[in-house]
């Protein structure tokens, strides 16, 4: 189910009435008309001006709101305003508020201030999301719901004895009895054998380190019970209002929430992504996070949230210069979203947030903003045709929720440089440089229809994630650290590689991390010599595995590096460029970027269904092979371009559509 009832690509933002006086609503929504919003998310921190007291609602101001921009031909995507609880809620019922690992209850006066296993919460929520969804559900300007909003943002867990309790239900439920719970958690260690379920409580804050299967559980808990609070919010909607979408936003590459769980509840996958201007990497991660978001339900998305400049929250809050606004736009466009929205359409005068930034800001319609938020508007009528159409991937980065809270726990690793997102980015950055289009998949999926898949990381790997990898009929990599522990976090049986040793032909006899500064040569079956950074492993590859790679010098100097069986790639150590492994397995696979060889530095191509995107985030002017043969016109402009190659401005984007044929318009 999509956003049927607003057509063509969304542009807009949130809009916040209830922080300015009434005659204010006016002028917003004929700026708006202007600027071509047609969609605005409404009402995200509105619960306690919509029930002011339990049971007694003000709807009156929001039926005036929803009205004025129904007028005005805008469409509303509602939020159910449980994003933060209202004052009388929490003095009347204080246990609703979080409690830190300390055992600090946190204090009112923020947002997100509850705990997510609190029976009050949720029922206020359901009983707040079911009204809202009486009173609205035949209001034309409904569009979709959004149930509150960024999870896990600022409460991702509370350590309340009501969390204590929703705990041990959770554990009840994943391991049946207390025999179970010991096995898994490897109680025997350090003395923590439990003999009554009311012994088991949250991992707090302890003198040393704290078992890392029951970490493991809290975080697999904890994402859970913040989806328990979505999907009881959810069933109340879709039993109302059925054929409303639903959604909640997402927070990019988050590793608090498994969203491949959390998206299965999702009609729309929506998105809040705040790419840093000052951050030279700033694109690869948010394509990469936009491939994820296209890849949870294998459809197109929508990004939600984005900042039109500056945000509020980072140490140094850099301004986006002139065109960044436009071009971060287009590219999540140009990676399957259905719109770009922004956080917030007018700037707060007041608030934590006052400094953000607007589509309209505090200085108003004279600015560079306000001039970039029109032309903006006007590129997005524009592209409106590529709305619906869809990215084929022929390549996969395998991300696995479990591998990555387990990876990541604290004080238990043989080193904490080992981070899931670097990892990923370290074979996504690659890939992007060279317009390979990527999903992302967990472990389990189906992975038929893609040439080569690579897992930078599966340190929790399971038989069935094994078998499903050994199934796999293209070029597969995995990457180090992989098939270490089983789905209770304890090591398999004869070390790493675990379950996938038959498959990649290869044991793990010892992990050896570097220290920060220190690097390991590597050197290729031809001689070329890599740098290796982080880890290293002391690999036994007497098994099936032909060498492709060998480290020099140090303790492991002639011991295998890169390794490989059949089509399976195993990876003992971090290259800081892989692309030598890369660039044989694309050759090996069959895959080009969607221009070919010799994209430009700088220049991102993505192809969305019959679109070709190419994005210049460069300083200079790139000129880009086009695909021999094919004629094209640039959506932006209008503009026929030549055969053969086009020069993209720097900070500047375009949006090529295949011209037809003499044949084809005959």
């Amino acid at each position: 189910m999509g956003l049927t009832r607003v057509p063509g690509l969304l542009f807009g933002g949130d809009y916040n009435p209830e922080q300015w006086p009434e005659e204010v609503w006016q002028e917003d929504v004929r700026l708006m008309a202007e600027a071509g919003v047609n969609l605005v998310t409404v009402a995200v921190f509105s619960w306690s001006r919509i029930e002011p007291g339990p049971g007694a609602y003000e709807f009156g101001w929001l039926d005036r709101v929803l009205d004025l921009l129904h007028a005005h031909g805008i469409a509303v995507d509602l939020a159910t305003a449980t994003a933060t609880p209202p004052p009388w809620l929490v003095r009347a019922h204080p246990e609703v508020r979080p409690v830190d690992a300390a055992g600090t209850r946190l204090e009112f006066g923020s947002r997100q201030g509850y705990c997510p296993s609190s029976p009050v919460f949720r029922a206020a929520t359901v009983r707040l999301a079911r009204a809202m969804a009486e009173r609205y559900r035949e209001h034309p300007a409904l569009a979709m719901w959004h149930v509150s909003n960024e999870y896990a943002d600022h409460t991702t867990e509370c350590f309340c004895e009501e969390s204590a309790r929703d705990f041990r239900r959770w554990l009840t439920v994943r391991h049946r009895s207390l025999d179970g719970l010991n096995a898994a958690w490897g109680t025997s260690c350090w003395g923590q054998h439990y003999t009554d379920w009311a012994q088991v409580e949250p991992p707090r804050k302890a003198p040393g380190p704290v078992n890392p299967a029951q970490l493991l559980d809290w975080r697999r808990f904890s994402s859970d019970a913040l989806l328990a609070c979505f999907e009881a919010e959810r069933a109340v909607l879709k039993e109302v209002t059925p054929d409303v979408p639903v959604t909640t936003n997402f927070m990019s590459v988050l590793r608090d929430l498994d969203y491949w769980a959390w998206a299965e509840g999702e009609d729309v996958v929506t998105d809040d992504a705040y790419p840093d201007p000052a951050d030279p990497r700033a694109p690869v991660k948010a394509a990469l996070s936009y491939d994820l978001m296209r890849s949870l339900k294998r459809q197109p998305w929508l990004l939600l949230e984005s900042a039109p400049s500056a945000v509020s929250w980072r140490a140094v809050n850099v301004p986006k210069d002139p065109g960044v606004m436009r071009l971060h736009s287009l590219q999540a466009l140009a990676h399957g979203s259905d719109g770009v929205m922004f956080f917030q359409w007018r700037q707060a005068r007041y608030g934590p947030e006052k400094f953000h930034s607007a589509m309209l800001p505090h200085g108003g319609t004279g600015t560079r903003q306000w001039r970039e938020t029109l032309a903006l508007g006007a590129d997005v009528r524009r592209l409106s045709e590529v709305a619906g159409s869809t990215t084929r991937a022929e390549v996969a980065l395998l991300l696995d929720w479990d591998s990555w809270w387990g990876l990541e726990a604290p004080e238990s690793m043989p080193t904490d440089r080992l981070r899931l997102h670097e990892l990923l980015l370290s074979w996504y950055a690659p890939l992007h440089a060279r317009g390979v289009a990527v999903d992302l998949a967990p472990p389990g999926r189906d992975l038929s229809g893609y040439r080569l898949v690579i897992a930078p990381n599966l340190y929790l790997c399971t038989a069935a994630h094994a078998d499903a990898l050994a199934a796999f009929p293209g070029q597969l990599v995995v990457g180090p650290f992989s098939g270490v522990v089983d789905a209770a976090d304890q090591v398999h049986d004869g070390g790493a590689p675990g379950p996938l040793g038959e498959l990649l032909g290869v044991r793990v006899e010892e992990w050896r991390p570097l220290p920060d500064g220190v690097a390991q040569e590597v050197v290729t079956a031809d001689g070329t010599v890599l740098s290796a950074r982080t880890w290293t492993e002391w690999l036994d590859a007497s098994g099936a595995a032909e060498v492709l790679a060998r480290y020099r010098g140090g303790p492991l100097d002639g011991r295998p590096a890169v390794t490989r069986r059949g089509s399976a790639t195993y990876l003992s150590c971090l290259p800081e460029d892989p692309a030598p492994f890369l660039d044989e397995l694309l050759a090996t696979a069959g895959i080009t970027g969607v221009t070919g060889p010799g994209l430009p530095a700088g220049v991102e191509a993505c192809r969305r269904g019959p679109y070709l995107f190419l994005l210049n985030h460069g300083t200079e002017p790139a000129t880009v092979p086009l695909p021999e043969g094919d004629r094209f016109t640039d959506l932006l402009t209008g503009r026929p371009l030549p055969a053969g190659a086009v020069t993209v401005g720097p900070c500047d984007a375009v949006v090529l559509k295949p011209r037809p044929t003499p044949e084809e318009r005959a």
